[in-house]
């Protein structure tokens, strides 16, 4: 069975000042029909220009340099602004990562999610008012005709992002991209988001790429993890993979760093040395080779993504030969 969406050799970079810097890199991946894939790593990276790119909704200064993204067999980055409008809210949905600037301050609740239905979904006026209701009483707000009538300023952080999934879902999209959808939202917020977009999404047998921060929601939501550093895809695996037989040192670096329950609780815990290098689209050799503990002279050779199992992938040339120690 064909993937649902497949990206093949995205790149993407940034003009600025008549100076081009990549910030994706020839990016591959598969998403298919029902699944959860996470893309993982720190700030910087590279996550959200990638997802971004998906719905051509990059900033005006980004240009895609090269690949292909495509959906269903259609190429996303072929299409035209009136074609992917009809693309994005109704097939592929997209829950932004700042949701107090991603609704519209000047509309009412109501008069922004009716929107979407009423072109989408060719809905009359009150067939969308009703339909609305229901989708936001579905996500978990009691007072739904109430929270139609408000604008976002009213609403608490976990009530706007409890409007963003619901402006999301309302066309049954296929696909939901969720940028790390709880940033600005409390812990105990944060769960309960979480674990409502995870259930919507079994509900509605949708697929979904999340991009998260959070090793504790990859470990409890994906299917499959990519890790990403860079601009470069780092790792890729089952979540299974990822915490039982991590393959690159980054990966392992990322889950040493994660508090746990168990083990000396006076233990201080490890951190990654150094940040991610500006302008990493210079680096010939490992772009993790600074901060790397295993590197040896060879890792400053470029690094191509070895096959080292069953769909597991690491750009690793000392994974790929199977040299690192497993501690």
């Amino acid at each position: 069975m064909e993937p649902l969406l497949q990206v093949k050799d995205l790149t993407v970079a940034f003009i600025e000042d008549k100076r081009q810097t990549v910030v994706v890199d020839a990016a591959n991946f598969t998403v298919n029909a029902g699944e959860i894939l996470c893309i993982v790593g720190e700030s910087g990276c590279g996550k959200s220009v990638t997802a971004l790119s998906i719905l051509g909704l990059l900033s005006p200064n980004a240009r895609i340099l090269n690949g292909q993204v495509i959906f269903e067999g259609r190429d996303l980055l072929s299409m035209t602004e009136k074609e992917l409008d009809r693309i994005r809210g109704n097939e592929i949905a997209m829950i932004f990562q700042d949701v107090m600037n991603s609704l519209n301050p000047v509309f009412t609740i109501g008069n922004q999610l009716t929107e979407a239905i009423r072109i989408h979904m060719g809905y009359d006026k009150k067939s969308a008012k009703d339909y609305a209701v229901e989708i936001l009483k579905k996500v978990g707000l009691p007072d739904a005709e109430a929270v139609m009538k408000k604008y976002p300023h009213m609403l608490s952080g976990g009530m706007q992002q409890r409007v963003m999934i619901a402006m999301a879902l309302a066309c049954k999209p296929k696909l939901i991209i969720a940028d790390e959808p709880t940033t600005a939202l409390d812990v105990t917020i944060q769960l309960q988001i979480m674990k409502l977009l995870a259930d919507l999404q079994k509900e509605f047998k949708m697929s979904m790429i999340l991009i998260t921060h959070d090793i504790g929601l990859v470990a409890e939501l994906a299917d499959r993890v990519i890790i990403m550093y860079a601009g470069h895809f780092m790792e890729e695996a089952s979540v299974y993979q990822i915490f039982e037989k991590p393959a690159h040192p980054y990966t392992r670096a990322l889950l040493k760093s994660v508090p746990t329950i168990y083990g000396d609780l006076e233990k201080r815990l490890p951190s990654i040395p150094g940040t991610v290098p500006d302008r990493y689209q210079d680096i010939e050799c490992c772009r993790f080779y600074d901060r790397c503990p295993y590197k040896i002279p060879s890792c400053k050779e470029a690094q191509p993504y070895f096959k080292i199992g069953q769909n597991h992938y690491a750009r690793c040339h000392r994974a790929g030969k199977g040299e690192l120690p497993y501690e």
